[in-house]
């Protein structure tokens, strides 16, 4: 069967995409899954709203009755907030079956990538990526974006990898694979909640025109995979990292002791923290995410 019969672009992206236009995907997992109703629409109708005033056309990307959707309609947006963990938390292993079956999918970074290149797509912003996590030696535990980005023509704009996972492997895995790691006027790898990590990133780029030329060198040779673009938390949302780091080490070893792996312990580990917190990490987390729609936009706008 044809592609376009699985795969639904907004009438707002599809002509943006004709016309040449700046064009931001999205991901719906935060919504889904990532913040409680209904701070998670308010959150994505905000994104929308960002990316928009920064010149660019919004894509939340999101399986919807068994198509591909790039571009939701805010009545969709409030229906997967409201469904919250109901939805199917949807990575690439997830989506044959979601759209062979009809059912509806919150994606996740790697799905949204393939869906944006499916789309025409070559920016999107999130939060955080996925990544190694800790104890991956004996858990095998690594998350699917960092394949995605190994493969899939996308640059992702994001506050770097969630500080919950081991950040040394999971840059050491992106170089493996040949993914390029750019710090946005930074030349340490943003932890998420803070602005620093400690490990260092081989190429600073402080204009947002430079990236998008990266970009368009990538396509340019046919390079295969994608791109990824750190943006550090702004300085007043930063947390303070010895706070963070504990109630991140209290959260996983909770996770630890109930037995909580695979897909369900990002969203187990962020609540946790929230929680520990008193709902800062969520305030640092809203913040995050707008800061890199920004930057995104711009990025696009330069392409």
């Amino acid at each position: 069967m044809l592609l376009e019969n699985y795969l639904v672009l907004s009438p707002e992206v599809e002509a943006a995409l004709k016309q040449g236009k700046p064009v931001v995907a999205m991901e719906s997992t935060i919504i889904s899954h990532g913040m409680p109703y209904p701070q998670n629409v308010e959150t994505a109708l905000n994104c929308e709203r960002i990316c928009r005033e920064n010149g660019a056309v919004p894509a939340t990307c999101a399986i919807i009755g068994g198509k591909l959707c790039a571009g939701l309609t805010p009545e969709q947006i409030d229906y997967l907030g409201k469904e919250g963990l109901k939805v199917t938390k949807a990575s690439r292993r997830d989506i044959p079956l979601l759209l062979s079956k009809g059912m509806d999918g919150a994606t996740t970074v790697a799905a949204t990538m393939i869906v944006a290149a499916l789309a025409g797509i070559s920016v999107f912003a999130t939060g955080g990526i996925g990544g190694v996590h800790r104890g991956a030696q004996t858990t095998m535990d690594i998350s699917a974006d960092l394949e995605e980005l190994a493969k899939t023509p996308v640059c992702v704009v994001c506050a770097g990898a969630k500080s919950i996972l081991d950040l040394g492997l999971t840059l050491e895995y992106l170089e493996t694979k040949g993914v390029p790691v750019i710090g946005y006027k930074t030349s340490e790898l943003p932890a998420f909640f803070t602005r620093k990590s400690g490990y260092k990133l081989q190429w600073c780029i402080e204009d947002p025109k430079d990236i998008a030329a990266a970009i368009t060198t990538a396509k340019a040779i046919g390079y295969k995979g994608g791109m990824l673009v750190t943006n550090p938390i702004p300085e007043e949302y930063s947390m303070d990292e010895k706070v963070i780091n504990k109630a991140i080490d209290d959260a996983v070893n909770e996770a630890e002791m109930n037995g909580i792996k695979g897909k369900d312990i990002t969203p187990f580990l962020l609540d946790k923290i929230k929680n520990i917190t008193d709902g800062r990490s969520l305030e640092s987390n809203i913040a995050l995410v707008y800061n890199n729609v920004r930057l995104a936009a711009s990025i696009a706008s330069n392409l």
